[in-house]
């Protein structure tokens, strides 16, 4: 079977003056049956590029293919088979949430049942409530319940836990889980690191307008070359005043088990495969460059780190300096 999302040389430009390229030459493909993230800041080009992907945008060049079709010969066609949740959905607030969940079952030639999507979405108790009396939350849910309602068979959430309480979360989490599980595709955008962990089996790195890395959250992990990641402060135990030296990268980069070390400021971040191995002796070379160590801890690795260490800065838009 084709490939559910097939992209090739995508690209977007606004003009301005100096033009403004939103989407710089995007490659990429999604199976069919998977839940594939785009990860990146925000301004990467995400919603850009999934707006192109849904019909919504025109792209300047490239070429496009959603379950085997195009836009520009199959529009109908295509818009049958998809549902979209857009990172902000405005709906009608006169209308009750039932009412609403009906229009749009409307529009579809098959779809499922809006009252089964309400049970569903935990949204029973506000069937009958008009959307301008509901919570954010609550309206992203039911955003989320008119992207299901045509049955389609890809899926497209732009930040959809966006605005959500954790419970909320959770709940989004295990109605996504289980429209994959049905061996449906879902494509979604996030800025929650967590959340692409949990929910995609690969995912695309995008950092101005470009994917720079894309493979499964675990391969990525793996690529940092250790599973774990020690943060600490030192200070300069000779300083007088001021804040004194720094422990440098090359001396954190010296010491067994570490694979990568960047400076993130406040505290330096090591990747080490053994945390054991690591910790005596960067104690050890702390002590002997006559540093004092102020603050450790340590956690796994996570796609963060992978963000940081082929952006060459945080996913926050921090620029920390970074040795390989």
């Amino acid at each position: 079977m084709s490939d559910a999302i097939r992209v090739r040389d995508l690209r977007k430009t606004y003009p301005a003056s100096p033009p403004v390229e939103a989407v710089r030459g995007i490659d990429l493909h999604v199976e069919r049956g998977e839940c594939f993230g785009l990860l990146g800041p925000n301004g990467a080009g995400k919603t850009t590029t999934i707006e192109i992907l849904e019909g919504l945008l025109d792209a300047t060049s490239g070429d496009v293919e959603i379950l085997g079709l195009r836009w520009d010969r199959d529009g109908d066609a295509i818009r049958q088979r998809i549902g979209i949740s857009l990172q902000e959905t405005r709906l009608s607030e006169k209308l009750t949430l039932r009412e609403t969940l009906r229009l749009f079952r409307s529009f579809y030639r098959q779809g499922r049942d809006p009252d089964q999507l309400i049970a569903q979405l935990s949204l029973g108790d506000k069937a009958d409530a008009r959307v301008g009396k509901l919570s954010g939350g609550q309206k992203q849910r039911l955003a989320v319940a008119c992207a299901l309602v045509g049955d389609p068979e890809l899926l497209f959430l732009d930040e959809p836990t966006t605005g959500l309480d954790p419970r909320s979360r959770r709940e989004l989490w295990s109605v996504i889980q289980q429209f994959r599980d049905s061996r449906r595709t879902v494509l979604l955008t996030t800025h929650y690191l967590d959340e692409a962990e949990r929910l995609c089996d690969r995912v695309a790195i995008v950092d101005r307008g470009r994917v720079i890395a894309c493979d499964t959250p675990r391969a990525l992990i793996a690529s940092l070359g250790g599973e774990h990641v020690i943060e600490f402060q030192a200070s300069d135990r000779l300083a007088t005043g001021g804040a004194g030296r720094r422990p440098t990268l090359d001396a954190m980069l010296a010491l067994p088990s570490v694979t990568g070390a960047r400076d993130d400021g406040e505290r330096l971040a090591l990747s080490v495969a053994e945390p054991h191995v690591a910790i005596p002796a960067l104690l050890a070379r702390l002590a002997d460059l006559g540093f004092q160590l102020a603050g450790l801890t340590t956690r796994h690795a996570s796609l963060e780190d992978v963000f940081i260490k082929v952006a060459g800065h945080a996913l926050s838009d921090a620029e920390p300096s970074v040795r390989e």
